[in-house]
């Protein structure tokens, strides 16, 4: 006879159950109210017994169903976070660092990726299931409807670097449009006469409001209108593309002002490889965010910094002031941007 060989994934014995506030009550002969509040910390419990109920209930292995706790205290303790166009580097660096900040809150983060202003708002549904404390939209829209009903429900929605004109959500946005008069003026000062633009998507409030920047400011400056690229994405091949586009232009541009940085990086790679000229000494190249790659060797890109730490900082604040229910007035917050000077433009150095 063949012997059984055991299972080796197969634990024996009966599964464990989860800890529950009624097991830790029965072991220490005390009840469940009087555990309920020294888990939660109520200041009306005696210190002892708080002490005594939480060595207990590490000792047992007792983890707090939030979901059942979110019932009794209506708050969900969860931060839903939306973000399309993850592929920028920006916005995962600040997934990360918002991550920590919302953990420092006692927040938990709950992360849907989505396809624009359609995959928010078809997130809805699933959302409300959750009923999270704090909605935070990262490089995607939610409709002007969809943060009505948002807000219905009693989740406050806060947008991160986009804002949605006559919607009830608190905005935090870098300065989109100085940053975009800044590069303007400061390429008119080291004597720029042909400037252009490559477009991210036409219809994205940092797209617009960096475009209409950069166009006032060629205008105060005295520089002709920009030529511009549009119907693009915030992509390198957006940059590729656009880069050779206008370069198939009769008058070439000496300046472009790119969305975003990923975007000007295409447009470098596509000026040296596909077109043959010098950067910065044929065509000056400027970005927009200052991701890492922006200041790597190959690249020392010029671009406009987003204050990515105060903007968080800004985003903490709001979430603070939001859940204290003292002030749920939405409110919009555009901190400014710093140009970074680097060799991919040719500028006066006292611009920095």
């Amino acid at each position: 006879m063949h012997k059984k060989t055991a299972d080796p994934l197969r634990k024996s014995g009966p599964a464990k159950s989860r800890v529950t506030v009624k097991d830790i009550a029965q072991t220490l002969g005390v009840s469940i109210a009087t555990v309920s509040r020294a888990l939660s910390n109520d200041p009306t419990i005696a210190s002892k017994t708080r002490d005594r109920v939480l060595e207990k209930a590490a000792e047992m292995g007792y983890a707090p169903n939030l979901f059942a706790r979110s019932l009794i205290t209506q708050r969900s303790r969860i931060a839903a976070l939306f973000v399309s166009n993850i592929t920028n580097p920006f916005y995962p660096e600040v997934v990360v660092k918002l991550t920590r900040r919302l953990q420092g809150l006692g927040l938990h983060t709950m992360l849907f990726t989505s396809d624009g202003t359609q995959g928010v708002d078809e997130a809805l549904p699933l959302l409300q299931q959750y009923n999270p404390d704090v909605a935070i939209v990262l490089a995607a829209t939610m409709s002007s409807e969809t943060v009505r009903k948002c807000v219905e429900g009693r989740t406050p929605v806060i947008l991160f670097n986009r804002y949605v004109s006559g919607a009830n959500a608190s905005a935090v946005c870098c300065d989109n449009y100085s940053g975009g008069s800044l590069v303007a003026t400061k390429l008119a000062e080291a004597g720029h006469k042909r400037p252009a633009y490559i477009s991210g998507l036409d219809d994205a409030s940092t797209n617009v409001d960096r475009l209409r920047g950069f166009r006032d400011g060629c205008k105060a400056a005295g520089l002709p209108e920009p030529a511009v690229i549009s119907g693009r994405d915030f992509t390198y091949e957006a940059g590729y593309e656009g880069m050779k586009e206008l370069f198939a232009e009769d008058e070439k541009p000496d300046a472009v002002f790119c969305a975003n940085d990923i975007v000007a990086i295409g447009a470098m790679d596509a000026a040296r490889r596909e077109l043959g000229y010098s950067i910065p000494e044929d065509v000056s190249i400027i970005g927009f965010d200052d991701i890492a790659m922006a200041s790597w060797p190959s690249h020392e890109l010029t671009t406009v910094r987003q204050p990515m730490n105060a903007m968080i900082d800004q985003v903490i604040l709001e979430i603070e002031r939001l859940l204290s229910k003292e002030d749920i007035q939405a409110k919009e917050h555009f901190l400014p941007g710093r140009l970074m000077i680097r060799k991919s433009a040719r500028l006066k150095e006292s611009a920095a």
